[in-house]
């Protein structure tokens, strides 16, 4: 749901239903709205809440109060031009099996291990001239095989082949070094925090660098 300070995204995950993204407003491109991040955030009664906010944890943790948890590591907001100009992506490595599907506009990708359990996965949901790419993961057993390359290049060419034209995400700094190897560049600092509990709740923790 497009928002005038950002955008709602459902995710239906445990421990992430729904997800609150703030980019900047207005003519300033570097300036995210604190009144709408504090007025949002004030809001949310429920936990698997998450607001995402292009902005340094220092400067976020400001605005929130005791009932967010926010993550001390800033994460990062990454671009990428998106082309088929480069060729389909290589096949997985032996044993390996690729899969890709579409759900909703969602495209989705996921490499299967010899045992057929899940090796990689990811998702990229185009949205005209831009798609956001998201849930990139690779599961620890079969991490240092190229796969997470793998379901990104081919998440950004099926992206790509739709018409979009610039790939978006919110990376970790873990994965930032994985997304710069494939041409993304970070254009922004990305601050964290999910709900955890009223005020006085024993459930409550604040964590601000």
């Amino acid at each position: 749901m497009i928002e005038p300070w950002g955008c709602t995204i459902d995710v239906g995950t445990e421990g992430h239903v729904t997800r609150h993204v703030f980019g900047p407003v207005g003519d300033d491109e570097n300036e995210v709205d604190e009144t709408a991040v504090r007025k949002v955030a004030g809001a949310v009664t429920g936990a698997g809440v998450w607001l995402k906010v292009f902005e340094d944890p220092a400067v976020v943790g400001g605005w929130l109060d005791a009932c967010w948890w926010i993550d001390p590591e800033p994460g990062h907001l990454m671009t990428v031009p998106l082309t088929t100009t480069d060729g389909p992506p290589p096949p997985p490595p032996p044993g390996y099996r690729l899969r890709t599907w579409s759900r909703g506009g969602v495209v989705r990708a996921m490499i299967a291990a010899p045992d057929g359990s899940w090796a990689a996965r990811g998702q990229i949901a185009p949205t005209g001239t831009t798609a956001v790419a998201d849930q990139i993961e690779t599961s620890p057993a079969h991490r240092r095989r190229g796969l997470g390359s793998l379901v990104m290049r081919t998440l950004q060419r099926a992206a790509a082949e739709q018409g979009a034209e610039t790939g978006v995400l919110a990376g970790t700094e873990a994965g930032r070094a994985l997304y710069e190897t494939l041409g993304w560049r970070v254009v922004a600092p990305l601050t964290s925090a999910t709900f955890v509990g009223t005020k006085g709740s024993s459930q409550s923790l604040r964590t601000v660098p």
